[in-house]
């Protein structure tokens, strides 16, 4: 870690940035898309929230008074209060404007979630968790969104103590590069997450990480994936990855097109249900994809990748992950192609997601891990089928793939840091 960690001031700065699963057995929220949102809105007028839906996101973060807007421009909304939070539990004036608000906002047709907490420590579920099942007994259609720490932050801040971790060795993870049974950053992440399950009972899972900095890339971020993933996985949640897209740390530098479409993809490749960018508006000294009122250049290239990522978004909605594997060199944190693997890649750096229902595999994503060069996957699929269909990336069609050779064997070119989506045709 050394180095390249976070300060603990940007780690918790999200928390004043102001700003869509599977539901509890009784019921409760349902992502219906995949997610495309920011850190950091703008205000909730007619001119700003018509940009953010022309540039292809589908939730803001608004006040009560910015619903009306956000309907308006086709957009779900994310409400911010200082009401939302558990301290408002314990004192009755406050509990009774709290019930007041939800009885005023959860009828809006567009609102999707309440925003509660950025970063909270594992002291704080408890009362966290009072305030969501508080929520979700009163309005259980829309979503009590909470955001974690990365594995990068120390464990002060994730109120765990790795050497205490007892429970996440008795379960640790033996086939992730890299990772020991000792390893303390995967024992005291690992417990974070699973009282985070446990106690708050979230319906979605979302944690940021920030991965590009000036001399080089930070060496967790597919550690994160996965052991958010296997969190996601175990509760039967959805996860968000909130990426980069600002400078706002002197030490990062900004992503270009192809880093940002590396995260994305990889995202999806893991299995993540929505992406969220940090930040969009702010100031220049940001660097965020808004600065002073005005898009930064990075900002069309981001609307040109959501605009992608809302053509996969219903097919990966309509998929389970499977399992997720790399080629060597191994990142630290990924997993190798097992030989029995369905679908084995070579060829290069690549990361292969694979779907499908339950436990049987019918589609795959091709992610190139190099977001510096074009590369050619060659792929071997064993999946049962006749060929492969691929996602149209320009009208979310499913469309007839590459041929495959008498070995089922094809060779799939990927941009930099691009991804493809196939499946198994009948």
């Amino acid at each position: 870690m050394g180095s390249w960690r976070l300060s603990a001031g940007v780690i918790a700065l999200s928390s004043w940035c102001l700003l869509a699963a599977v539901p509890e057995a009784s019921g409760g929220w349902k992502q219906t898309r995949f997610l495309i949102t920011f850190w950091c809105p703008p205000p909730a007028t007619d001119a700003a929230l018509a940009a953010v839906a022309a540039e292809g996101y589908n939730l803001t973060w608004v006040p009560v008074e910015g619903l009306d807007a956000a309907g308006k421009h086709g957009l779900r909304a994310m409400l911010t209060n200082p009401l939302l939070d558990p301290a408002a539990l314990a004192d009755a004036g406050r509990r009774a404007q709290l019930d007041a608000l939800i009885e005023r906002v959860k009828g809006h047709p567009a609102l999707e979630a309440y925003y509660i907490v950025d970063e909270p420590g594992a002291g704080a579920f408890e009362g966290l968790g009072k305030l969501v099942a508080y929520l979700r007994e009163r309005d259980p259609a829309h979503l009590a969104y909470i955001n974690l720490f990365p594995t990068y932050a120390t464990e002060a801040q994730l109120g765990v103590r790795a050497a205490e971790a007892e429970r996440a060795a008795a379960g640790h993870p033996t086939d992730l590069a890299g990772v020991g049974p000792e390893d303390k950053t995967v024992l005291a992440y690992r417990e974070h997450l699973l009282r985070f399950v446990e106690i708050v009972k979230p319906d979605l899972i979302s944690y940021d990480h920030y991965h590009f900095f000036r001399e080089h890339d930070g060496p967790q971020y597919f550690l994160n994936l996965a052991l958010i993933r296997a969190a996601a996985l175990a509760a039967g949640r959805p996860f968000l990855n909130i990426i980069q897209a600002s400078t706002l740390e002197k030490v990062w530098r900004l992503p270009n097109a192809a880093e940002m479409r590396f995260l994305v993809f990889t995202t999806m490749a893991y299995g993540g249900r929505g992406i969220s960018y940090f930040t969009y508006w702010g100031p220049a000294s940001y660097g965020g994809l808004y600065q002073d009122g005005k898009a930064a250049p990075l900002a069309k290239d981001v609307a040109a990748l959501n605009g992608e990522i809302e053509k996969f978004g219903p097919a990966l909605l309509a998929l389970d992950s499977i399992a997720v594997y790399q080629t060597a060199p191994l990142p630290y944190g990924a997993v190798a192609f097992p030989p029995e693997a369905p679908v084995q890649v070579a060829g290069g750096e690549f990361v292969l997601g694979l779907f499908g229902r339950g436990a049987r595999p019918t589609a795959f994503m091709v992610v190139n891990r190099s977001y510096r060069a074009e590369a050619e996957a060659v792929v071997k699929t064993g999946i049962p089928g006749a060929g492969l269909e691929e996602l149209d990336r320009k009208t979310g069609a499913w469309i007839a793939g590459p041929a495959l050779g008498a070995d089922r064997t094809v060779k799939i070119k990927l941009a930099a840091g691009d991804g493809r989506l196939f499946r198994a045709v009948p």
